[in-house]
């Protein structure tokens, strides 16, 4: 027989790792009968469905969660009328909670394995080997041997709960050489992990369920970090729930990856900053920019949200952390948020989301509430008034301190921050424009209202023309500030700066931009400097050893012209909208071949400043 373990995405970068796992844990012997299929939710229904028909399995597992639950029922249903002799099962958080109604709904399913499915898979399809092997008919005797295989539920009921495994006991499901080569081949996400279960219980995660921590034991998991290091695979992603609960467990493994970084593979880790010491930034600091990178989970600095949500955090020591390591400028951190927790108003959650924007983070996620099945905050959600989706991923549409109307504040605000700060696209534009504002909220949120006045998010413009609309914004900003005619036009001379150089910063652009300075006068030094790089090379010499003459380091490189020190981030600190004067200019030269680890922007090189602006 032939067992399909299929897999559906969010996305196409993302992997397999549940039905990777379910197939390895079985061993050698009974692997032979099963397969792995991935597909994504953005693949039409009718070519996922086709395939599955094509691989004529004998049974097929699905791995369900909120992002692709809804297109696995409907392929349960359609997968049912061509092969109705073949077993359907399901696993995974959506389906292992309020599992009657999953039958009720869906009574073309066999079965449900709940929990960890490793050992509840493997004595499973032990089940089908043995019943196939007496000649039997295994589809319909298999009811009899369900009572004694913990872990799975029918629609009669449950017949136990599968005990955890110990962590050493999982096998390292990429051992096949193929596996990996064919996530590098398409710049897939490895995934990786070294403990299960976590140490807090935030009301609204899953991972509070399980009381207990497991971790995988060091030593192994350093022979199979070791395995993705020598494959040089590009990013491996921990998805341990709080890799750093265990102090000498995180510092062991963060030791390892820095003795014995091959300077390509990053890894990334979800961690609470707050229990990093002095120890661990000391590591830190000397390490390789891009060998890790952090995301940290703040949700709320709300302390009654915190408290409700069983979330204890010293946000002090907290905020100190983020800003140490971003000190370093080799550590990318992602901070998260979530919207719609419990005593969050709109007026906490702009404090909030004020209070992680100042911490300097590369990335800023403003989440909502999704109400999981399983959860603590599901089951309290009259209690607290939330009222989310009735169908996946079930987020909220308001709560009883949050209205739906504030809930579409937020989402708007939640897009500007993806496209003006997220993108890393105005790194330099964005610290002076918020000087127009209150706070950081007040000025996300003042860009949403003009992107909707403008219309920008039912036709959203391209990525090209959001430098266009940020300076048609500082137009309004500056006549609504009351500026004279001279502040207006020194401050649009200021922006058209700012934006350029974070353009150029960027990308090479194929043709100057509307709103960028006219520099044809510059030219001819601009030329010069060239020929004289392609004579005596200083600052393009990789070029010059390429044979690349002048007119070559100009096409795949660029000097631009500034009156404002731009680039300086003490002088944009203290920078003013208005009152500024231009000064000398600056030439500066862009350099695309060798990036930022960080951020990949181009490097850049100052090349002439006659005096301070």
């Amino acid at each position: 027989m032939k067992f399909l373990l299929a897999a559906i995405h969010a996305k196409y970068i993302h992997t397999g790792i549940a039905v990777y796992s379910l197939r390895s844990y079985a061993g050698e012997e009974l692997r032979a009968h099963t397969e792995t299929a991935e597909y994504t939710i953005n693949q039409q229904r009718e070519d996922i469905l086709a395939d599955l028909y094509r691989r004529k399995p004998d049974a097929v597992g699905f791995s369900c969660y909120i992002w692709n639950i809804s297109v696995v029922k409907k392929l349960v249903r359609e997968f049912h009328k061509l092969r109705p002799e073949a077993p359907i099962w399901l696993g995974g958080p959506e389906v292992s909670y309020e599992y009657q109604g999953i039958f009720e709904e869906l009574p073309e399913v066999t079965g449900i394995m709940t929990g960890e499915g490793e050992e509840t898979f493997r004595e499973l399809l032990q089940a089908y080997m043995e019943e196939e092997k007496e000649g039997g008919d295994w589809r319909g005797k298999l009811r009899k041997l369900q009572p004694v295989i913990p872990g799975i539920v029918t629609a009669r009921g449950s017949f136990g709960i599968r005990k955890p495994l110990p962590m050493d006991e999982l096998p390292f499901y990429y051992e096949e050489l193929e596996e990996v080569e064919k996530e590098q081949a398409g710049h897939k996400i490895i995934y990786y992990e070294s403990g299960r279960g976590c140490p807090f219980r935030c009301s609204y995660c899953l991972s509070s369920i399980e009381k207990q921590v497991r971790l995988r034991s060091v030593d192994l998991v350093k022979r199979e970090l070791q395995y993705f290091l020598d494959k040089k695979v590009k990013q491996v992603k921990f998805i341990d729930r709080t890799f750093n609960c265990d102090k000498e467990h995180a510092l062991s493994i963060w030791r390892f990856l820095l003795k014995n970084d091959n300077s390509v593979t990053n890894f990334h880790f979800e961690i609470a900053a707050e229990l990093l010491g002095e120890e661990e930034l000391e590591l830190f600091s000397e390490m390789r920019a891009g060998l890790i990178q952090l995301e940290i989970g703040v949700q709320t600095t709300n302390p009654e949200t915190l408290r409700a949500i069983h979330r204890p955090a010293d946000l002090n020591r907290l905020k100190m952390t983020v800003m140490s390591v971003r000190k370093f400028r080799n550590i990318h951190q992602h901070l998260d948020l979530i919207a719609g927790l419990p005593y969050e108003d709109i007026q906490s959650f702009r404090k909030s989301f004020n209070d992680v924007y100042r911490m300097g983070a590369d990335q800023l996620q403003l989440g909502f509430l999704k109400l999981l099945k399983g959860s603590e905050m599901y089951d309290r959600a009259e209690e607290y008034g939330i009222v989310c989706q009735s169908e996946p991923p079930y987020e909220v549409l308001y709560t009883k301190w949050l209205s739906y109307e504030e809930v579409q504040e937020l989402k708007k605000v939640e897009k500007m921050l993806e496209l003006f700060y997220n993108s890393g696209q105005f790194t330099h534009t964005l610290p002076v424009l918020q000087k127009f504002f209150e706070d950081p909220y007040g000025m996300f949120l003042s860009l949403a209202n003009f992107y909707e006045e403008r219309g920008f998010f039912i036709n959203a413009p391209a990525r090209s023309y959001r430098y266009e609309a940020v300076l048609e914004f500082v137009k309004i900003l500056s006549e609504h500030h009351g500026y004279s005619e001279r502040t207006c036009r020194e401050t649009e001379g200021l922006f058209r700066e700012l934006l350029t150089f974070d353009l150029y910063l960027r990308e090479k652009a194929k043709s100057r931009p509307a709103f960028a300075k006219d520099i044809r006068g510059y030219y001819q030094e601009i030329s010069a400097f060239y020929k004289k790089e392609e004579k005596s090379p200083d600052l393009l010499s990789e070029y010059t050893q390429r044979g690349c003459d002048s007119r070559q380091m100009m096409r795949m490189t660029h000097v631009d012209v500034f009156g404002y020190p731009v680039w300086d981030e003490t002088w944009i600190e203290e920078a003013m909208p208005e009152g500024l004067q231009e000064g000398a200019k600056n030439f500066v030269l862009f350099d695309y071949e060798t990036r930022e680890p960080l951020n990949h922007g181009a490097s850049y090189t100052v090349l002439r400043r006659e005096e301070e602006p």
